[in-house]
């Protein structure tokens, strides 16, 4: 091939590449150019003091430990341990559940309660017998029985919470417990109590009448009008005792498992509408779809159950005095999927590894307790350590979990009157609930501070938003406090924490405040008013 042709034709080649590769660079950008085309995302929320739902009960922000795995023994109770006292309680955990704040603190179960006789855990611990635990599988040593999770409860400053066992226990033993924790009269149950190191009285305001006592799980499982019976004459009993005290009732929480719940709600409240002060609730919810944008409406889901549970309890009211009251209690409440199943059981059980997602749905739940502030007066996240809990440990050291820092701010900062707010957030399509907000948010107001709460379900994209006090002025420097994360995946672990608060900044002039909420974030705002 001549000299002259054969450079014409490498020409043409090197031409036809550039084409390509521009081409392909062109396409490359096409998505990139329309995204930034797209309008950014906007909302507005309005925002009024004086539209309260409630008052916002300090008991919402509650945990719970339960003879089961790793939470109290290797947990909260650890003997022998260089990180714990004289007592066996884990110093670094006690910290840690200090800066949570925690406000009513249940046990000793859940499902452990329900087979759990109170006086096996009295007395010298090298004597209390041990007894095989059916619940999960493995046997109990009562090494931690009442007077160590009392004193444990003091320790820490938060308000006891006892659960009875009304499964395999008796009216007696439920009476006998109040007794020997409240009584000032100078009885054998008194006695005891004084013998064990004990003179006054605890004086313990709040008991459960068992534990989900709907659930064929549980030992000494009874039908709804079976449960009332029985509960009523321990109710009864149990006022007798201490008139003070405050009874929370074993409502049904298996909602799409086949059990009428509506119908064993209905009939509980029948029989205990003059004596229980509460009705427990449980929810966990889950992705075991990985399906993000589903499992972000676990709230939504959750702000129906209260709805229908506070009309039955309305329902229940309705010709009774006007003082008389009965709230929900959700104690009960978490992510729960992965650690779950028939071969949960043993030692080392339910120890969830929680993620940023996972974060974001505690988030909206709390959301959901301070939006429902007027008829949720108490909630206790499950559990405190080690178990679905927010604090994990080994025998050298702990971390605090996703799940930790939602609740930390929370319990630290949304107090006094929760708001009723207008938000005009875009949406996306919920195979379950259609149409649900990006934004999912609460707010409340304290002295002269407001504080708002804000969950960022859009997973790629920021939303910008615009706050309008309607009737003050924001007022000084506005604080923000940012949960995120690198993606929705994201742990933390001994290792590090990838998801913990940043603080950042933002600026409000006279009514307004303008912020942009990054993607898969939760955030919280205060601010003075004036």
């Amino acid at each position: 091939m001549p000299v002259k042709e054969r450079r014409e034709k490498e020409a043409l080649e090197k031409a036809i590449k550039i084409s390509r590769r521009s081409f392909t660079k062109a396409l490359i950008a096409v998505p990139f150019a329309v995204r930034a085309l797209q309008s950014p995302l906007r909302a507005k929320v309005k925002i009024d003091t004086d539209r309260a739902i409630g008052d916002i009960d300090p008991k919402i922000y509650g945990n719970f430990i339960e003879h089961l795995g790793r939470c109290i023994d290797g947990g909260v109770f650890e003997e022998g341990s260089p990180l714990s006292d004289s007592n066996g309680f884990r110093k670094d955990v006690l910290e840690a559940a200090r800066k949570l704040n925690v406000t009513t603190l249940r046990w000793p179960g859940g499902n452990f309660s329900s087979n759990y006789h109170w006086k096996d855990g009295l007395g010298p611990r090298d004597q209390r017998p041990r007894r095989l635990e059916m619940a999960w599988g493995t046997v109990e040593t009562n090494r931690f029985g009442t007077h160590e999770f009392l004193q444990y409860a003091d320790m820490l400053g938060t308000e006891p919470y006892i659960c009875t066992n009304l499964g395999t226990g008796s009216w007696e033993e439920a009476q006998q417990w109040v007794e020997y924790c409240n009584s000032p009269a100078d009885t054998a149950m008194t006695r005891l109590r004084a013998q064990n190191g004990r003179k006054e009285p605890w004086k313990v305001t709040y008991w459960g009448l068992g534990n989900e006592m709907d659930g064929p799980w549980q030992m000494g499982h009874r039908s709804a009008d079976d449960y009332g019976k029985f509960a009523l004459e321990a109710a009864k009993l149990m006022k007798w005792t201490d008139p003070k005290i405050k009874l929370i009732a074993a409502g049904s929480s298996n909602f799409g498992t086949g059990v009428d719940w509506i119908g064993w709600n209905r009939t509980v409240l029948d029989y205990l509408k003059r004596h229980a002060d509460y009705l427990a609730i449980h929810m966990y919810v889950g992705n075991p779809d990985n399906d993000y944008y589903e499992f972000l409406t676990s709230s939504v889901d959750l702000d129906q159950r209260i709805k229908t549970v506070e009309g039955l309890i309305n329902a229940a009211l309705s010709g009774e005095p006007r003082d008389r009251r009965i709230y929900i209690a959700w104690d009960e409440w978490n992510v729960w999927y992965r650690a779950r199943g028939a071969q949960q059981r043993g030692r080392r059980i339910l120890e969830e590894h929680y993620n940023l997602e996972d974060a974001l749905v505690v988030a909206t739940f709390l959301n959901s307790f301070v939006n429902h502030a007027n008829i949720i007066k108490m909630a206790n996240m499950a559990q405190l350590v080690n178990v679905i809990a927010p604090i994990f440990t080994n025998e050298k050291a702990l971390f605090l979990q996703t799940i930790y820092y939602p609740l930390q701010l929370f319990a630290n900062n949304s107090k006094g009157k929760a708001l009723e707010i207008f938000v005009d957030s875009p949406k996306y399509e919920s195979k379950r609930f259609g149409p649900v907000p990006y934004l999912d948010t609460s707010a409340s107001y304290d002295n002269g501070s407001l504080v708002i709460n804000v969950v960022n379900r859009h997973k790629d994209q920021t939303i910008q938003t615009a706050f309008e006090v309607e009737d003050k002025q924001f007022s000084g420097t506005v604080e923000v406090i940012e949960v995120n994360g690198p993606d929705i995946k994201a742990e933390n672990n001994f290792e590090g924490e990838p998801v913990k608060p940043a603080h950042r900044s933002a600026t409000a002039q006279g009514k307004m405040l303008h912020y942009n909420f990054p993607p898969h974030s939760y955030t919280m705002i205060r601010s003075k008013l004036a």
